[in-house]
């Protein structure tokens, strides 16, 4: 067995886990990937092994195994509704492992996965959308991350029903024309068939019955034909969208800092990116923004954290650049 200390920061999410084994100097010495690992989308079975199978390839290729790790950070969403940690920590006894098991905000992993420093903010602006600011290294705030039926205003749920809101009354007559009107029915396997159906089009018709017939949240894979469409609704959408996010930082805005970046609804240059620093105004430029991929690096600093490490600006560097080796 190693004396070494070594840790595994875990970014599980809801379609796939990244897993980093450290050390507290922010070395990394193994990197893996596994299928979904939130019990709240993929159950916590499938969660388990999705995680399981993450740290599983981060630890081939070295003389480690799970009897070895001090501390284990997982960083999720939604982990008060899980009903505990017993869904996870049952496996890795299993299968050896005797440390500590910490469980973290994913916003939190995502900020870390930015920034060294311990003030600061980070926003996320995917399927949903959330901001928090941090402070002394914990969230001190929190605005949005409402969920589909409540809030994420400017995520990609929040676009693609307004992309599905466009094209319906395209074809109701109640709204302008949009090049997004012919994607969304292509999208669901339809066309403009010239038919009418009780004095609407056939294809109205048809496509409000096939919105209604899927999950509410699956309206976020028609988010990417506003960023593809050049019209004015589409551009419309997407300002609308900046509008939307930056008004949700605002509402957790108490000074300079920098402003992670996690999800690719912001992340890109554009029409939100833009009506998101017009919004912002002035406070925009004391603002330094980061964009990141996900949350593997910030789940690595919060282990090290956790086990009393101090990442300071030189160990994030070190994580992140040893970290982007092995991706």
């Amino acid at each position: 067995m190693s004396h070494e200390a070594l840790l595994l920061g875990i970014d599980a999410g809801g379609t796939s886990t990244r897993a980093v084994l450290a050390d507290l100097t922010g070395r990394c010495l193994g990197y893996g990937r596994g299928g979904r690992g939130n019990p709240i989308s993929a159950g916590p079975d499938r969660a388990a092994d999705g995680v399981l199978d993450a740290i599983g390839v981060a630890l081939s290729g070295t003389e480690h195994s799970l009897s070895d790790i001090t501390v284990i950070v997982a960083a999720m969403a939604g982990m008060r509704a899980s009903g505990g940690a017993d869904w996870l920590l049952d496996r890795l006894v299993a299968n050896g492992f005797t440390g500590r098991l910490v469980f973290e905000s994913d916003l939190l992993a995502t900020y870390f996965s930015g920034a060294a420093s311990v003030s600061g903010y980070a926003l996320v602006s995917g399927t949903g959308a959330c901001v928090i600011r941090v402070r002394d290294g914990r969230i001190d705030d929190v605005a949005d991350g409402l969920g589909w039926l409540l809030g994420d205003r400017g995520s990609g749920f929040w676009i693609g029903r307004e992309i599905a809101r466009a094209a319906v009354q395209d074809l109701d007559g109640t709204g302008p024309a949009t090049g997004l009107t012919d994607r969304v029915l292509a999208h669901y396997g339809l066309s403009r068939s010239g038919a009418r159906i009780d004095g609407r089009p056939r294809e109205l018709e048809e496509l409000v019955g096939a919105l209604y017939a899927r999950p509410p949240i699956e309206l976020a894979v028609l988010a990417p034909f506003a960023f593809e469409e050049t019209d004015a609704v589409a551009d419309g959408i997407l300002s609308a969208a900046g509008v939307h996010l930056a008004d949700s930082l605002s509402a957790v805005l108490a000074g300079p800092g920098p402003l992670v970046i996690g999800g690719s609804v912001l992340s890109r240059t554009g029409p939100v990116r833009d009506a998101f620093l017009t919004r912002l105004g002035d406070a925009a430029a004391e603002l330094d923004l980061r964009p990141v991929g996900d949350g593997a690096v910030g789940a690595a600093v919060l282990a090290i954290r956790a086990a009393g490490g101090t990442p300071d600006e030189a160990v994030h560097a070190r994580l992140t650049e040893t970290i982007a080796a092995f991706r």
